[in-house]
């Protein structure tokens, strides 16, 4: 008997339960995906995680651009997800100091440290000074030309070349994961691994690099509860991200000593030599003159979050541009017909242009933008409310809530871009007047919006383009007739199977 008066505790029990997400279901915030009884929505999230960001699209699609996301009911992995431009608008720019990282974030993204991603207030405020101060140097700026030009012709260039002559395919990705790991170490580090070169050699950390950002990932999607415990018995990735991390933040401290120990011989020395114009050379020795101490940390968390910045969102847009651009041959032959009116007179030579001729080329920079609109690196902006209110769109915000902005149902949004949408279309970046039409951020917020827009925005067109035109003025790329092409499970969006090509030789 008393058997069956615990069967008929559990029942009710379940039946109240079950009545209480039925209630959930009819509050004034829309759920995005079909809620569970106890699993909340996190089922149909993990059936479609092979495709999240489509099936995310959809789903705000139908709730009208925002709507609620809730976990299961004993964990914290609730968020309110939203599209809508003047929601983002409102939580980037107009309320800004009521929208943070937040605790849990930096928990999340342990691996940045106090980076200037992941801190708030007055110490992003000071990582934020020192950057900007950095990446607005005119210095600055031509030294990463000339690196760009360096790394262009004596490598990049000659890496294609030796996979078009040979006729077989290559991973394009995989190229542009190379090169552009090569050029933030020496942008920020002053020293080149050499990863790209023809025998494609295997880098232990860039490697490490690779599976950290995969795993960060990981634990976005799991409950708290879940990936804190498979940390704490170091299993499953969890553990690879401890070694990872060990293995990347060993290679960071090891050059940082190096540059301390270089820079000694330096000292007395008012010019720096072209070879000592990077992130840690600058940093350093500002820190000198004035007088003050910038420890091992703050250095190894700098660099740690320029990487991210410089290294994976240039990868993604370069991949994703190919990738559309070899499947739109009209876009190809606009972006060639531009370059030969511009600089007819270099026909027939390996040209990499400077910062100040790719500034001209207006179709280029607008196919970019596209690209980056239909495919942005970072596919999910996250934060969190300090205070309670209600946004533009007549959701409430509670404190402490955790919000998801998606960046990749924005650019797909119909209120924003209009019926065409889904094409690749350069054009709609160029106004009548042959400029290009500036887009308010919170709009097209590649770059992110407000006062946390990317410094290195600039940057990042002027490295894309000087790779472009040096590839397409005399290759063709061609992808490999059936290759998948779909998102890869990671914080930056770029192609989970590669961009698998054929490299063909041709001249403007």
């Amino acid at each position: 008997m008393a058997m069956f008066g615990y069967v008929e505790i559990f029942a009710a029990v379940l039946s109240l339960v079950f009545l209480f997400h039925i209630l959930r279901r009819h509050s004034n915030r829309n759920p995005l995906f079909t809620e569970w009884p106890i699993l909340g929505m996190l089922p149909p999230l993990l059936l479609n995680l092979w495709q999240i960001h489509e099936f995310v699209t959809q789903a705000l699609k139908q709730e009208g651009c925002t709507g609620e996301f809730r976990g299961p009911w004993f964990t914290k992995l609730n968020y309110l997800v939203t599209s809508d431009p003047m929601s983002v608008h409102h939580m980037m720019s107009k309320n800004f100091g009521n929208y943070v990282k937040g605790p849990e974030f930096r928990e999340i993204f342990e691996a940045f440290g106090d980076g200037i991603f992941t801190a708030d207030s007055e110490l992003w405020k000071y990582n934020r000074e020192i950057l900007h101060s950095v990446f607005k140097n005119r210095n600055f700026e031509k030294f990463l030309e000339r690196l760009i030009q360096k790394k262009v012709k004596s490598n990049l260039i000659p890496v294609v070349d030796h996979v078009q002559k040979q006729g077989v395919e290559v991973d394009l990705q995989d190229v542009f994961n190379r090169f552009t790991f090569d050029n933030i170490c020496f942008t920020v580090l002053g020293y080149d691994p050499n990863c790209l070169s023809i025998d494609f050699p295997k880098i232990a950390c860039e490697k490490a690099f690779n599976e950290a950002e995969e795993c960060i990932f990981y634990r976005q999607t799991m409950p708290r509860s879940i990936w804190k415990l498979q940390s704490w018995l170091q299993i499953g990735e969890e553990k690879k991200m401890t070694q990872a991390c060990k293995t990347f933040n060993q290679f960071l401290h090891e050059n940082i000593t190096s540059k301390r120990e270089e820079l000694k011989t330096y000292r007395g020395q008012k010019e720096m030599e072209e070879p000592q114009l990077d992130l840690l050379t600058v940093l350093i020795r500002s820190a000198e003159e004035k007088g003050q101490a910038i420890d091992d940390k703050f250095l190894r968390d700098t660099a740690f979050n320029l990487f991210v910045a410089g290294r994976d969102t240039i990868t993604s847009g370069l991949t994703w541009f190919f990738w559309l651009v070899a499947t739109h041959p009209l876009v190809e032959a606009k972006i060639l017909q531009e370059m030969k009116e511009n600089y007819a007179e270099k026909e027939g030579e390996r040209m990499v242009l400077g910062v100040d001729e790719v500034k001209k080329l207006v179709y280029l920079h607008a196919a970019i933008c596209e690209a980056l609109r239909l495919f942005p690196p970072v596919p999910f902006e996250r934060k969190q409310a300090v205070e309670s209110e209600m946004l533009p769109s007549g959701h409430p915000i509670y404190a402490n809530e955790n919000i998801l902005i998606s960046l990749y149902a924005m650019g797909r949004s119909e209120e924003i871009w209009g019926r065409d949408y889904s094409e690749f279309k350069p054009e709609r970046w160029i106004s009548k007047k042959g400029g290009i039409i500036h887009v308010p951020s919170y709009k097209f917020i590649s770059f992110n919006a407000g006062p946390r827009t990317c410094l290195g925005k600039d940057l990042s067109f002027i490295q894309m383009k000087m790779v472009i035109s040096s590839i397409l003025c005399d290759y063709s790329i061609q992808v490999l007739e059936g290759h998948p092409i779909s998102p890869s499970l990671s914080i930056v969006l770029l192609m989970k199977y590669g961009l698998k090509v054929r490299i063909a030789r041709r001249g403007i």
